[in-house]
This record gives structure tokens, sequence and C-alpha cells, in this order.
């Protein structure tokens, strides 16, 4: 009984040990196989990264940036608003006074004018008061004709001299008065002409409307030479002496606007602010070379002094995540890491890294929302056979 007890116990020391003899040795296998980053297969098995295969990175046209020191400017970014030049936009008013008409061509704004070209037509034949332009000539031809009389009758010294020049004045003005109108005179009105060749930008009243003499009706813009005003917070006016450039964009787009490739350049600022605002204007002139709308509101990226020796990264390198900021790092050919930033001031295109990032790493600048959308998924690609 004895000898069968020691038997037993015997045999289950000798399966116990093997047993963890088997599990120690399966487990340093393991990790040495993870170590190894391949399997028995010769798979990738990532370790706290994430995998994106050169066929995914070239059908996302996948591109890194190598992080180094560099040029960076400092930044007011802030809003602003599109306008035309001085002396590239005309108001044009009524010379009569009468019911508005628009010829077809120009009935919707942003249509293209030809310099004396018509761009309204104005009568009033069918008001009470009368033609305007009928008026002017029949006055023209009464004060013609007493002016003529009046010439013989000062020479047979019939009437003075004093009746004669005011005969003569009556004539002159009448004169001047029909001449405004006989050079536009057409059956449907009189015509106005545009000032210059451009593009109809507004019209103040409407098709059929009445107008009175001097009353603005339309205006005319080159939109060839534009300016960028831009609306810089008070806290900001130590820093304005030193701004030289700028940079903006336009809110439904994600093009970045550089003034110094549209032959800007910077106008004025101002020496206070206006009172009713506690803004205060900063003023860039510019060739519109892109398709800028004149009356668009914008966002401005002021641009001041040099900074030497500063990491910066593409806009596009960016991800957000509640408020923080993340790059996709480039560790080898199919291996990313995230990477949590700190950034600073932005100019549009580029924004400044405060930490998180060393000269040397290769930073993803395009792609790298792909590479998000990669780190999110919970199964690797059917070649390598692992879940993460």
């Amino acid at each position: 009984m004895k000898l069968n007890i020691f038997v037993l116990a015997t045999m289950a020391a000798l399966v116990s040990c093997g047993h963890s003899h088997d599990g120690e040795e399966s487990g340093t296998g393991h990790q040495e196989h993870v170590a190894a980053g391949g399997d028995e297969k010769g798979g990738h098995v990532p370790h706290e990264g994430i995998y994106f295969s050169k066929a995914q990175a070239a059908a996302a046209g996948l591109r890194t940036e190598t992080v180094s020191p560099g040029e960076f400017r400092e930044v007011i970014r802030t809003g602003g608003q599109i306008e035309a030049a001085m002396g590239d936009e005309y108001v044009v008013a009524a010379t009569s006074a009468g019911v508005v008409s628009y010829p077809p061509a120009v009935m919707t704004e942003g249509a293209a004018v030809a310099k004396g070209s018509t761009v309204v037509t104005i009568s009033a034949r069918n008001l009470t008061d009368g033609d305007p332009s009928q008026k002017a000539k029949i006055a023209y031809e009464t004060a013609k004709k007493d002016y003529e009389r009046a010439s013989k009758l000062v020479e047979d010294r019939i009437i003075s001299q004093k009746e004669y020049e005011q005969a003569r004045l009556s004539y002159e003005q009448a004169r001047a008065a029909y001449g405004a109108h006989a050079a536009n005179m057409t059956p449907a009105g009189v015509r106005v002409g545009s000032p210059i060749s451009g593009y109809v930008k507004s019209r103040m009243v409407g098709n059929g409307e009445y107008v009175s003499v001097g009353q603005p009706v339309m205006t005319v813009t080159k939109n060839r030479r534009m300016q960028l005003r831009a609306d810089v917070p008070e806290r900001f006016y130590g820093r304005l002496a030193s701004i030289k450039d700028a940079n903006f964009a336009v809110p439904h787009s994600n093009k970045v606007y550089r003034m110094d490739n549209m032959g800007g350049k910077l106008l004025s600022y101002g020496k206070a602010s206006g009172g009713v605002s506690p803004y205060i204007p900063v003023i860039f002139e510019f060739n519109n070379t892109a398709d800028v709308m004149p009356g668009a509101y914008v966002e401005v990226y002021l641009l001041s002094d040099v900074q030497e020796g500063v990491l910066s990264v593409p806009v596009s390198a960016l991800t957000e995540e509640q408020g923080l900021y993340f790059v996709y790092i480039r560790e080898g050919a199919e291996d990313y890491h995230k990477r949590e930033v700190t950034v600073g001031d932005g100019d549009g295109e580029r924004v400044r890294v405060l930490s998180g990032l060393k000269p040397g790493e290769k930073v993803v600048v395009r792609g790298a929302y792909q590479v998000k959308l990669a780190a999110m998924s919970a199964v690797m690609p059917e070649s390598h056979g692992h879940s993460h």
C-alpha cells in the first residue's frame, strides 16, 4: 500500500514538472517570435505600430517629408474681406429721371461690359411730368430762337445790352442741358454707357424702377486689381509694424493664396481703431490672377519677421481628435507610428510644431487620413493573417 502511494506521488511530480517545462519553452519561443517580427510564414506582426502596405500607400498617393529646422514667419491669424481696388470700380449714375430698363446682356451680375456700351436705358415717356429729354429739346429750341431774335434787336438798339445777355445766358444753359441728352437719346429713351470695360458687380435698382437724376444705378468693376482688408484685434497693434506679407484662404476652398505670388504689396495699416469697431485695418493690394470674388470674406494670415531653426509641418500632415493633434511617422517601408504633437501658429500652409517631433523623422504629409483609417481598422489584411 505504501509502495503504491509512493509510485503515484512520483509519477504526479514527473507529470507536473514536464507540463511546466513545456509551458516555459512555449512562452519563450513566442516572445522570440514577436521580437523577430515574423511568424513561421514570414509575415509581418506589428508591435505598437500601424501596418500600411506599399500598395495602400501608392493608392493613397502617400508622401512623406523629413522633419528639419527651417525658416518660419510669425503669424497673426484673423479675418478679412476682398475689395475692389481704388480706380478699378465705377458707379454708373442716372443721367435723366425716368424708368430703368436694362439690356438683356447685363441683366445678371457678373456680365461682361465694354467701355461705352449701353448698360441701362432711362425713359420718362409715360410719366405725368413728361419726358425730360423732350422738355430739354423744346427748351433748347425756344431759347435758341429767343437768342437769335435778341441778337438782331440789340443791333438796332431796340433792346438793352442787359436783355441781350440774359437771352444769351438762357440759350447757353438750354443748349448744355439738351446736349447732355441729345448724344444719348434713342427711341427707347436716354442710354447710359459704361465708363470702363469690366464686369457688372451689382445693380442698385431693379428693372422697371423709377430713378432720379444722379441716383446710382449700377457698379462696374475691372476686377483686375483687388484689395485685401484684414481686421486685426487691437491687442496686436504693437506687432503691426513688422507685418510684411500675407496669405489668405477662402472658406469654401482649401486653397491658400499667397500675396507674393499675385504681385501683392502692403498699402497701409491703421494707426488707431475706428472707434466703432475694436479692430485695426491692414490693407494689401494684389493682382486678381486667381478666381477671387470681390466682397468675399476670407481667413487671413499676416506674416511678419522670419525666424530660423523652427520645426514645422504642412497643414495636411495633421489630424485632430478631441482637440488634440497627431501626425503619422514612417518608421519602415510599411511601418508607421501615430504621434501626438503640440502645434503653434500656422500661415495657412504650414504649422509650427512646438513639441512631439525630432529632426530626421519622416512625417506623412499626404495620405495621413488613409493611414489613420488603417490604424482604426481592427483586422489586418488577409495576406498577413493577424488581427490587431
